[in-house]
């Protein structure tokens, strides 16, 4: 739970995603993940949900991270791994601590990009994945967890 009682969503993005709205915005849109996460909070807010949100260009502080939040018995996961979606055992190693659904999100559709970005090391161990809807991909992944938590 929250600070607030209110059950409470990891939002986890990893490298590069802080330059969003820099880095090829042709690929990835135009917005900034500060612009992403206050969205997600302003839905959260409307679901009753509350966020925590963080971001590292450095797997291991990803990988510590997952671990505290295993401490804290999450009501879900949101996470778009970036690069590390396709290289990291380690990640998946992680992620695997979590009973909680896991939600994979990115922002392009990575089956229609380069051939190494098709293989997921966590679309397997993931409640599902979001792929090409850009930024409303983050919407759908809270509005999935909503849904899981109240059925």
């Amino acid at each position: 739970m929250g600070e607030s009682n209110l059950p409470l969503v990891h939002v986890i993005n990893g490298p590069n995603l802080n330059m969003l709205g820099k880095r090829e915005p042709e690929i990835y849109g135009s917005m900034s993940l500060d612009d992403i996460n206050q969205g997600l909070g302003k839905l959260a807010g409307e679901l009753d949900l509350a966020l925590s949100f963080f971001q590292s260009n450095h797997e291991g502080a990803i990988l510590d991270h997952i671990h505290a939040v295993f401490e804290q018995e999450p009501a879900g996961i949101i996470i778009n791994p970036g690069a590390f979606t396709h290289t990291s055992v380690a990640l998946r190693d992680g992620l695997l601590l979590l009973s909680c659904p896991i939600i994979e999100v990115h922002l392009s559709n990575i089956h229609k990009r380069e051939p190494f970005r098709h293989k997921s090391m966590i679309a397997d161990i993931a409640y599902g994945q979001l792929t090409g809807f850009g930024y409303f991909g983050y919407h759908m992944a809270l509005l999935s967890i909503h849904n899981y938590l109240n059925n």
